[in-house]
């Protein structure tokens, strides 16, 4: 995310994050992806990761959000529903650590007080307008860090606990058959 808030361009485009692109650097992506089984992707995230050079997710099952006509290309699935109707489902045919990617995604799943753990990978950069990672309408949440790293690039990679409101533990506790979901976000 840009160091004011975005995670795109307006137009979509995540060009600038080549700013801190160094050879032999991943900020430790790879080593979280190899403890990820589910990767969930807002469309228009996963539009963008159609056009990478290679497929990011090979082994993983992937299941887009989406609303519009689509056709898998590499194996992944496609939902329309609710985030609470997916994590069931996920829960239910053995997901255990799922990756959610996408502002809407991402918005869509804080709500529904599942996710566990937030990384955010702030990039020197101001855009000055694009489409925000966090958007009206979002509950408050209150946040532990358990980790920062700061980058020769000047990213800053920050590793938060997402905490909960008393009536959210509750409904947590009580469905131990549901993956939780970790946010990793650029």
């Amino acid at each position: 995310m840009s160091v004011d808030g975005y995670i795109a361009r307006r137009d979509g485009s995540i060009d600038w994050l080549s700013t801190v692109e160094r050879e032999g650097e991943d900020y430790g992506y790879k080593r979280f992806i190899d403890t990820v089984d589910t990767v969930v992707l807002g469309r228009n995230t996963y539009d963008s990761v159609l056009g990478f050079e290679a497929w990011p997710f090979l082994g993983k099952r992937v299941v887009v959000l989406t609303h519009r006509p689509a056709s898998a290309r590499h194996g992944e699935k496609f939902f329309s529903g609710k985030p609470e109707a997916l994590l069931e489902q996920l829960g239910k045919s053995g997901a255990k650590h799922v990756y959610i990617d996408g502002g809407t995604a991402i918005r869509g799943f804080l709500a529904t007080g599942f996710v566990d753990h937030l990384t955010i990978s702030v990039v020197p950069l101001v855009l000055g307008s694009g489409i925000p990672l966090f958007a009206e309408g979002i509950s408050e949440r209150s946040l532990v860090l358990e980790e920062s790293r700061a980058f020769s690039t000047g990213l800053m990679q920050l590793r938060y606990r997402i905490g909960s409101r008393a009536k959210e533990r509750k409904a947590v506790a009580s469905t131990a058959a549901t993956p939780r979901g970790s946010v990793p976000r650029r």
